[in-house]
């Protein structure tokens, strides 16, 4: 599988706003101008909004606008067996917005709304998904606004916000956030929650630097007669190979892979008792000049969800890939 890893040379760069609403109709209020100045500017317009809502949007545009030119639904979060991941949505929109702005050679507007069944325990998904996607989106031309009720059923949700959009929509403008800081700082005070438990594993191996071979070959072996094609079991054992490498370079001298095997495709788990440095890694397109760096980042193009966390024990990964 061929990896790209250049930058988009665009002159407009990530814009990235928070709107707040107290009730439906002062949400579509907010919308419409927006989309119908998309319009106007002849751009791809891109939604991960409520079906509602986007039902009620297109009843107030009363056919002012022809969708079917230039709307996109992004791709809306999948827990799956590996659990919810803001990191992996982040990363997949990126990969979105991409290839439409590059299709469409013009910028994207992305108009993005809160989902009450996404919160979690705490409301911390919405935290991490802002702070992931100031970083994946960081070099494509996309304006953003995400959508937020004045009142949510949990006040981190409205503090993540505030921290991590750097404009807020207020009276239809967009103005300058004071309250903004960097992702990774944000989510420094404010750590991913880790996913859910997933049992006993089917195959664990504690490998060092000089056992990466064994980590290569135990993948391998885990993936045949499951139905992978060979250049997409190859891809998997590349993933895990970066990640496992990772983990023996820049956490411990020793870590630990774990493997479940079965109809939801595999699931792998890669354990070290270092420090996360970085809470949102491999979430940005390396430079062509960067000699290092890339592991994470062609991990999570491979796998269909990787999920970097860190708790008292360490740092741990986590990759699911279907054949």
């Amino acid at each position: 599988m061929r990896i790209e890893t250049t930058r988009s040379a665009n002159a407009v760069r990530l814009e990235h706003a928070a709107g707040f609403h107290d009730s439906s109709t002062d949400l579509l209020d907010q919308l419409v101008p927006l989309v119908l100045q998309t319009a106007e500017r002849g751009e791809p317009l891109a939604i991960a909004l409520q079906p509602a809502t986007e039902e009620a949007l297109a009843d107030r545009l009363d056919g002012r606008v022809a969708p079917e030119d230039r709307l996109v639904r992004l791709r809306q979060p999948d827990g799956g067996p590996a659990g919810l991941s803001a990191q992996t949505l982040a990363a997949r929109w990126a990969l979105e917005l991409r290839a439409l702005s590059v299709a469409k050679g013009r910028p994207v507007t992305v108009l993005n709304e809160h989902a009450a069944a996404l919160d979690g325990a705490d409301g911390r998904f919405w935290t991490e998904l802002d702070a992931a996607l100031n970083v994946a989106l960081a070099d494509l031309p996309v304006r953003i606004t995400c959508f937020y009720p004045e009142l949510p059923l949990h006040l981190e949700i409205l503090d993540g916000a505030r921290r991590n959009h750097p404009l807020l929509l207020t009276d239809g403008e967009l103005r300058h956030n004071p309250g903004h800081h960097d992702p990774r700082a944000v989510l420094a005070a404010r750590p991913a929650a880790r996913p859910p438990l997933l049992g006993p594993p089917d195959v664990r191996l504690s490998f060092s630097a000089w056992q990466l071979h064994e980590v290569r070959g135990t993948v391998e072996q885990a993936l045949s007669g499951r139905g992978y094609e060979r250049e997409r079991m190859e891809d998997i054992v590349l993933a895990v190979n970066e990640l496992a490498t990772n983990a023996v370079e820049h956490g411990t001298p020793e870590a630990q892979l774990s493997l479940w095997t079965g109809g939801h495709g595999l699931l792998c788990e890669i354990d070290d008792g270092g420090t996360l440095r970085d809470p949102l890694p491999g979430l940005h397109a390396p430079h062509p000049a960067e000699p290092r760096g890339r592991g994470v980042w062609i991990a999570r193009q491979l796998c269909d969800s990787l999920h970097v966390w860190a708790d008292g024990r360490g740092t741990h990964v986590r990759v699911h890939a279907i054949p």
